[in-house]
């Protein structure tokens, strides 16, 4: 596979600044890419000389059952958008997203509820029934396929909940619920859920290494790169290792738990994947796991290690519980009542892990703008409402301009429009496009989303 490019990796980092785009920090067993440092030549120089575009990146993030229908609305456009309940997480950063109404996934209609609602949600494939799975790639790895070779990592998937096996009713397998980023037709990706193992493989931390701190494997480099760059780099340097310090040791204090559930699968009967959570290792808080994920992908992004991302935050027919939202029954429970406050208040909590995501990438400087600026998050859900498992419209959010090619801090609805417009494929063929990926077709759709 493809690696990305650096000629003087054995040389000193100062004696790098005038001839790498990219510079990197390196230790024991560790390569660190760092962010975006005006004193230093960024992302590679045209023949002209002209800095070159900074990368496009997509991630995907997940809320399974549908949302609250009455309190998820938005009108107006620009520094005035008006923001529903459910959406008020966004305020923030209102001016750079985009509240798409009215797409639908054409083969989620007319299959049964739940697995056959979700795992084509990022594919638009027709699902099979039965013991063989067979789908269609999601459009996230159809990117990674494409741009993978860019970077050291072609994507990373993160999820906050455990796969769930067997069939549903309907005779659709478990896995169609329990994964949206599929390799092939007939294979998800792993998917991890473990945040000090999806740490591990972003930092690529291996065996005994794991014992010692990434910051301190790297800090001979640091340090000679710090006093040769800017004042202003210097401090921007340090807020990323503070960061990354931060990210690794919350991801340490987890690992010791996924130890300790490792050696109680061993001596009992069950599984760390049949263990009901904490007892399997992943933290007991979903608030703390949920940012901490959301924290991982900011951190590749930031670093270049990767530039595609999903994350399923729930899975389809959920089972995570919210005390902190004083919220009685389970996830999927609660979402038969999905007009109800208390759904409500898990709608708006699963938004906020969008704006959490979307503000830490916004606060990272990179060329003329942020990081933000040059992805593209899509917050996406399989229904529209959960009482009524109601596919006809699934809720979309969108937010970063892509490096300018999408415009942003608006409100489009495709409601009334026929349906071979308003096809949920036909937006992510015109977000490929905007990143390098053209298809003649996607999915259920051989059309660009008209307007995006």
């Amino acid at each position: 596979m493809k690696r990305p490019s650096n000629p003087a990796a054995d040389s000193n980092p100062g004696d790098r600044l005038s001839t790498s785009r990219r510079m990197f920090l390196r230790g024991a067993g560790v390569t660190m890419a760092l962010p975006w440092l005006e004193s230093i030549p960024a992302w590679g120089a045209a023949a002209s000389g002209e800095i070159a575009p900074s990368p496009k990146r997509f991630a995907a993030m997940f809320m399974g059952c549908g949302v609250n229908p009455d309190q998820w609305w938005a009108k107006q456009s620009g520094s005035e958008i008006e923001l529903g309940p459910s959406l008020e997480p966004l305020s923030d950063v209102k001016s750079k997203i985009n509240v798409i109404n009215g797409l639908f996934n054409q083969h989620a209609l007319g299959v049964g509820i739940h697995p056959g609602q979700t795992g084509n949600i990022l594919s638009g494939a027709a699902l099979q029934r039965g013991a063989e799975l067979k789908g269609g790639i999601s459009v996230d790895q159809m990117l990674a396929r494409h741009l993978g070779e860019d970077t050291i990592q072609p994507s990373i998937v993160l999820g906050c909940e455990q796969p769930i096996t067997g069939y549903h009713e309907t005779n659709f397998s478990m896995a169609y619920s329990s994964h949206i980023s599929w390799q092939s037709a007939t294979s998800p990706v792993p998917m991890e859920v473990y945040p000090s193992l999806a740490f591990d493989s972003l930092f690529d931390n291996r065996g005994s290494l794991r014992n010692r701190s990434i910051l301190d494997r790297v800090r001979e480099e640091a340090a000679t790169l710090s006093r040769r760059v800017s004042v202003a780099d210097r401090a921007k340097l340090d807020e990323y290792l503070t960061s990354v310090r931060d990210v690794e040791q919350r991801a340490a204090a987890m690992r010791a738990s996924k130890l300790a559930a490792d050696e109680r699968a061993q001596g009992g009967d069950r599984p760390t994947l049949a263990m009901p959570r904490p007892d399997n290792g992943l933290p007991e808080d979903i608030r703390e796991h949920m940012r901490l994920m959301c924290d991982l992908i900011a951190l590749g992004f930031q670093t270049d290690k990767t530039r595609i991302a999903s994350l399923l935050l729930c899975r389809d027919i959920s089972g995570l519980f919210y005390p902190f939202l004083d919220v009685s029954a389970a996830h999927h429970g609660a979402s038969h009542d999905d007009t109800s406050e208390a759904y409500g208040r898990v709608t708006q909590f699963y938004v906020s892990q969008l704006a959490y995501l979307a503000s830490r990438l916004d606060a990272m400087p990179e060329g003329e703008g942020t990081v933000l600026d040059h992805s593209c998050l899509l917050f996406i859900n399989s229904l529209w409402s959960g009482t009524q498992h109601d596919a006809r419209k699934v809720p979309v959010v969108l937010a970063g301009g892509l490096g300018g090619t999408l415009q942003t801090g608006r409100v489009l609805d495709y409601s009334d429009r026929s349906d071979d417009d308003r096809r949920l494929c036909s937006l992510y063929l015109g977000i490929m496009d905007r990143m390098g990926v053209e298809l003649d077709s996607f999915g259920d759709a051989d059309e660009r989303l008209a307007n995006l």
